[in-house]
């Protein structure tokens, strides 16, 4: 995977709306290869890995708009003048229709446009999921005035809408009745074909970490929020997850939903982060939502800790490897569990020393945070130092805030 005679160093184009990726960075250029990184301006200062960057491009802050995609197309068109760009890898959510329409515009391989909406685009992905036979909650567009009051009448409250291109909880709003529910469809505005609408499944929600290479998941992780996203943001709770092993149980539904995920969506190669959820009501496996990149919220580090396998590096390698044709196959799985916890502080840099558990193999070092990974044998242990931190941080030093409203105009 490394460059040679043969295979000639690659140049890849990181597209980064936030401070993550370090690790791919670092391995393609330690494999011999050319590293550009493409960020907003704000994060000028941030602490990048330059020893594994070649060059930086900025654009201006919030750079989604059109006016600024075409001042990124040519700003890119008279870049690539004198520079070669191989691949293009976006490394969070935020990136990937960036990463979509530069592939396109400029003819290079991966993922386009089409494909990348199945894996930004939730209204896209619950439609395309539904298409292939995969499970998922009731679910409407907001286009039609008739459409949507017909399924408000035949769904079951509570129902969430959700924008339908926002990362992780951001913007979701939870109703109860359905003069609620139009009071907030009506409140969106210009901004209301952006969002759809969903019945709120109760359940205990996991979520699969994978890298998949020639159209095949080669390794995935399945992990299970014991606080989701969704909790913590509207709740004030701790975040909290752990992995289960390759041979629990519940592993196999997982991984074959999953799969089914992938193939429906076109997923060839890279990293992805989906998520279900085991409905109380009847059981079953449902698909929430998927992306197509390493899991945020050091999700990354406790898979590492559980599994010896380090989704960026990886990612990186695999695309090495697709861009030359050549084979791929990840490190053996080592089979540990792991967990990890994390939560707002009220000061600004909680006292950890209390926490001395040897299974403790990460600490998070963030203004007015507090986190910590914990690796053990056995998976009791792990949800004991879940348990036993929570409670401890809820009574010391935990700190919540309102979820931020989004701009409906």
């Amino acid at each position: 995977m490394t460059s040679s005679p043969s295979h000639p160093p690659l140049a890849f184009l990181c597209i980064a709306t936030f401070v993550k990726g370090e690790a791919f960075m670092q391995t393609c250029k330690a494999l011999g290869h050319t590293v550009y990184l493409l960020t907003e301006q704000r994060h000028k200062d941030k602490p990048w890995p330059h020893e594994a960057i070649d060059e930086i491009f900025y654009l201006p802050s919030e750079s989604n708009d059109s006016q600024n995609l075409d001042t990124m197309l040519l700003g890119l068109a008279h870049t690539m003048r004198t520079r070669r760009i191989d691949r293009v890898i976006a490394l969070d959510d935020f990136d990937v229709e960036k990463g979509a329409l530069v592939r396109e515009t400029f003819r290079i391989p991966g993922m386009g446009q089409t494909t990348s909406r199945f894996f930004r685009d939730k209204l896209a992905m619950r439609k395309r999921a539904q298409k292939a036979g995969i499970r998922v909650p009731r679910f409407s567009s907001l286009f039609n005035n008739d459409e949507l009051t017909l399924f408000l009448q035949n769904s079951e409250a509570p129902w969430l809408i959700k924008p339908r291109s926002e990362a992780s909880t951001t913007g979701i709003r939870k109703v109860h009745t359905l003069d609620e529910a139009w009071t907030v469809v009506n409140e969106l505005g210009d901004n209301r074909h952006t969002y759809l609408i969903e019945e709120f499944k109760p359940g205990s929600v996991y979520h699969v970490d994978s890298l998949s290479f020639a159209s095949k998941a080669v390794f995935s992780r399945v992990s299970e929020y014991l606080a989701t996203p969704m909790e913590v943001a509207h709740g004030g709770g701790i975040f909290r997850t752990r992995t289960l092993a390759p041979t629990d149980a519940e592993t196999p539904d997982f991984l074959a939903i999953n799969d089914a995920v992938m193939a429906a969506f076109g997923m060839r190669h890279s990293a992805s982060h989906s998520e279900f959820i085991r409905c109380n009501h009847d059981g079953e496996l449902y698909f929430l939502e998927t992306a197509c990149r390493v899991g945020g919220a050091n999700i990354a580090e406790m898979v590492e800790a559980a599994s010896g396998v380090n989704l960026w590096a990886e990612w990186a390698k695999l695309e090495i490897a697709a861009a030359h044709n050549e084979p791929y196959s990840p490190p053996a799985d080592t089979g540990h569990y792991a967990g990890l916890i994390a939560s707002l502080a009220n000061e600004l840099r909680p006292d950890m020393a209390g926490f001395t558990d040897p299974e403790i193999v990460w600490r998070m070092h963030r203004d007015h945070h507090i986190g910590f990974i914990v690796k053990a044998e056995e998976p009791e242990r792990v949800r004991t130092l879940l348990d036993n931190y929570m409670h401890r941080i809820r009574e010391s030093v935990h700190a919540s805030m309102p979820v931020a409203a989004k701009p409906t105009n």
